[in-house]
């Protein structure tokens, strides 16, 4: 597929914009002024109502079927049709969007039915999510949080050999800019011996990036490496809030549980796979002396290009940075090649059970930081376990996060001499506990 890296759109606000130019093209639902949600694509600060340009007839061909789908207050018909339809669709929109398109004018004279002002839209979850799946992929996050209750051997044994994760909760899955409510829970207070109930007083964020699983397979019938990522439909950001002092209480030994079921934030557009094929990367090498991976985990060209190179940073709000008129500010700033194991090894895996994976279910990588301080995806390893508060412009210190504060997440792609290619945001503000 030809990347249209010089290509420039009609569209003003598409060109030169951070997140959303002609190359990206992202699907997400959305709502306006007296019409219900439906499918629509993101482009500049604009979103292309998919069922107006529809209504206009300006698809054609497989285009149709595609846009028609897509169209639906759910992606999640359009993920199930795969790979081949992303990319008629995607074809038709880069034409018709193209500032030599042939349609323009057409276009144009449609004005706000076809093209609809993003700050005038209301943004919902792109999908219905029947399972929601948490990785630990990164091993910066994985070692760091494994010193801090076993320093002389901070990973597992089985940490390089298979992708670890658990099942999460889809109810309490949330599109961006939905308020976060502290949870209640059990706790067990240093130097006690049994557990009080109340509010968490270690709340954290987690920044993760979201997997879209596009087309599923049956039951008992394992997803194989090497098509395991033509079962990605597409990617978001996501934060996977946690309360730090309920899951140290509950995790053992199945894991967590309350701490993490109470809220997860994603951001609302979904960022084809075919979007990001120019941002593709070969995996980073294993350490010397790691394992190679299992035979049903390991496949060539995914080795060669199953990674994807896109910078994440997490930043943080309070309410008195909000009165002082003071804007975010960030605590690190991280990049998907911190994964130890690549997409399609979490799809392979998960599956080689026979477990049915399915159009709109959702995957988390697992907190993505990387090596140094300034790179830790979560309050947890910045300020070592509550250790060492962090300071901020406002002069207030945080070791968790306080009621009011709004944590802000983003990710861009770069490569140069082509434009960058963004998510949006995922925010999230917390609430105080009832």
């Amino acid at each position: 597929m030809t990347t249209h890296s010089n290509h420039r759109s009609w569209l003003a606000s598409a060109n030169d914009h951070p997140d959303f130019p002609l190359q990206n093209l992202p699907l997400g639902i959305f709502s306006s002024t007296n019409k219900s949600p439906r499918g629509g694509v993101a482009i500049g600060e604009m979103i292309l109502d998919l069922q107006a340009a529809l209504d206009a007839g300006l698809f054609h061909g497989a285009a149709v079927a595609a846009a028609e789908t897509a169209s639906r207050s759910q992606l999640n018909d359009f993920f199930a049709l795969g790979a081949a339809a992303r990319r008629a669709l995607r074809g038709a929109l880069l034409e018709l969007l193209d500032e030599r398109s042939k349609q323009r004018e057409a276009m144009q004279a449609l004005g706000e039915t076809l093209l609809v002002p993003m700050h005038a839209c209301q943004l919902h979850l792109p999908a219905r999510i029947g399972d929601y799946t948490d990785f630990y992929v990164g091993i910066h996050h994985a070692n760091n949080v494994g010193k801090l209750f076993r320093p002389d051997n901070p990973l597992l044994p089985n940490y390089k050999h298979v992708p670890i994760g658990y099942h999460g909760r889809a109810s309490t899955i949330c599109v961006s800019d939905t308020p976060v409510r502290r949870p209640n829970g059990q706790t067990l207070p240093p130097g006690q011996d049994t557990p009080s109930f109340g509010p968490s007083k270690r709340l954290d964020y987690e920044l993760e990036l979201g997997i879209w699983i596009g087309q599923g397979n049956e039951m008992g019938e394992p997803i194989a490496i090497g098509q395991a990522s033509e079962h990605v439909a597409g990617f978001c950001l996501l934060n996977d809030w946690s309360a730090r002092d309920v899951q140290a209480w509950e995790y053992q030994p199945l894991g967590p549980f309350l701490s993490k079921n109470f809220a997860s934030s994603v951001s609302p557009w979904v960022i084809t796979a075919e979007a990001l094929e120019p941002f593709r990367k070969t995996q980073p090498a294993r350490p010397e002396g790691d394992p190679q991976p299992l035979p049903y985990l390991l496949d060539e060209a995914d080795q060669a290009t199953g990674a994807i190179d896109i910078e994440l940073e997490v930043l943080l709000l309070t309410a008195a940075m909000r009165e002082q008129g003071l804007p975010p500010q960030r605590l690190a700033r991280s990049n998907t090649l911190n994964m130890y194991w690549t997409v399609a090894q979490m799809v392979a895996h998960h599956s080689v059970g026979g477990c049915k994976l399915q159009p709109g279910d959702l995957f988390g990588s697992g907190t993505l930081s990387g090596p140094q301080s300034e790179a830790f995806g979560s309050l947890l390893e910045s300020t070592v376990g509550g250790k060492q508060p962090l300071s901020l412009p406002s002069g207030e210190q945080r070791t968790f996060l306080a009621d009011g504060d709004e944590v802000i997440m983003r990710a861009r792609c770069h490569r140069e001499g082509y434009p960058s290619i963004g998510f949006g945001e995922c925010r999230g503000t917390l609430l105080p506990a009832l």
